[in-house]
């Protein structure tokens, strides 16, 4: 059935992992799988912490990709609070933090990304704060509410969630942004500037263009955040969101391939055939733009995590998918498809004024990607023609009284 039946080393229980670890029971793998994780619980939903952990409306148990239970009814030898200190690939063998080896016939390094810390002063301040895990999510919510003044460094998807969220918690917020526009290294200018008014209407103050240069405290705990034109930002707490880098030390340590991440194939296979590598730490082939990237997103996550789970259980590889993310701020939802890659126009579909819209990346007239506010016709339809390769009557599509699905017929 499989390529070899034996041992199966998940190492990273975030959703790559837990979903691989499910996936190959469910793909009928009979080999014993052991699964480690860093964080004291099992497996879950990372998006919601920005939003409904938040705001309360939600709990571990509540964003758990599967019950605990579930890893014990199924064979699934979870490990919480386990840290793989080193690979010895010769001897297919993994180094444990406590001291413990492991030995695997086939291993998933799962390990994901993490925050990028500033280099500056104040850095290790009580209330500087990054958005990761579970942990991360709660502490801050302990520090945000009515009253509560919250600084977030850095304009991207994860920054202004985290701003709409301590809106909706009744704190103060302002965004502070090196570039001089938001979302500027995900997202064209016309996005930008409608998610920069639209939290603008729900009280968000913005500093754009400004570089953060330390953090400032009063007894040991932060009070302000100083920037370079000698400002200093009153703050109770503050969230830094300035990107993500894969967690591939173990990878590199051992001799593997490494590119801004583990350089892996189709199937998620990296430069040794028994290690596989999966999710956010993954340097991955992306077919439809030929070139490769590391995807730091969900349905990657799932999609690798199929294509690896397939590979070992020696099922067909699943079909390829095309990349996608979205973004939940106040009642807004934003669907992307696609990434812009080689675009050279842009097309408007709809008014921005009436918060339903979606922006076209377009290289002649194929589509590239799709970003789509509250517009789920023209992201489903946007993914479809991203998939399919197929030219697009560009007047139709910029029409919206011509329905997506004669765009795409």
């Amino acid at each position: 059935m499989s390529e070899a039946v034996g041992h199966v080393v998940i190492v990273g229980a975030g959703h790559a992992g837990g979903t691989a670890a499910a996936l190959l029971r469910q793909y009928g793998y009979p080999g014993p799988i052991t699964l480690l994780g860093e964080e004291p619980i099992p497996p879950y939903q990372r998006p919601p912490l920005s939003k409904a952990w938040l705001k309360g409306e939600a709990n571990a148990e509540d964003l758990a990709l599967k019950p605990l239970e579930f890893y014990a009814d199924h064979d699934i030898d979870f490990r919480a609070n386990t840290t793989a200190e080193r690979l010895e690939r010769a001897a297919k063998k993994v180094v444990l933090s406590d001291g413990s080896e492991l030995t695997y016939d086939s291993l998933i390094l799962a390990t994901g990304a993490r925050a990028i810390a500033l280099p500056i002063a104040g850095a290790d301040l009580d209330g500087v704060l990054f958005l990761r895990t579970a942990a991360d999510a709660e502490t801050l919510k302990a520090r945000v509410g009515p009253g509560k003044r919250l600084a977030v460094v850095g304009g991207g998807y994860i920054g202004l969630e985290v701003a709409a969220s301590g809106r909706a918690l009744g704190a103060e917020v302002v965004v502070l942004e090196r570039e001089p526009r938001l979302l500027a290294r995900v997202a064209c200018e016309a996005l930008s500037d409608f998610f920069k008014g639209y939290h603008e209407v729900k009280g968000v103050a913005f500093e754009l263009g400004c570089s953060v240069t330390a953090f400032e405290g009063e007894g040991g705990k932060i009070a302000g955040v100083r920037l370079a034109d000698g400002r200093v930002i009153p703050c109770d707490a503050v969230v830094v969101g300035v990107g993500a880098q894969p967690n591939d030390e173990i990878a590199r340590d051992a001799g593997l391939e490494c590119a801004r991440g583990v350089v892996v194939d189709l199937e998620g296979r990296t430069s040794d055939p028994a290690v596989f590598a999966i999710g956010d730490v993954a340097h991955r082939p992306l077919p439809l733009y030929d070139r490769m990237f590391r995807l730091e997103s969900v349905p990657n996550a799932l999609e690798q995590a199929k294509q690896a789970a397939s590979a070992i259980a020696g099922r067909p590889a699943p079909a390829g998918e095309v990349p996608w993310f979205w973004s939940d701020q106040y009642d807004l939802k934003l669907q992307i498809a696609g990434l812009p890659f080689d675009a050279d126009r842009i097309l408007l579909r709809g008014d921005p004024a009436s918060a339903k819209f979606a922006v076209f990346h377009l290289k002649g007239d194929q589509v590239q990607a799709v970003e789509a506010v509250n517009a789920p016709p023209e992201f489903m339809m946007g993914k479809q023609l991203i998939g399919r390769r197929q030219p697009v009557n560009v007047d139709k599509l910029a029409d919206p009284a011509v329905s997506m699905k004669e765009v795409a017929a």
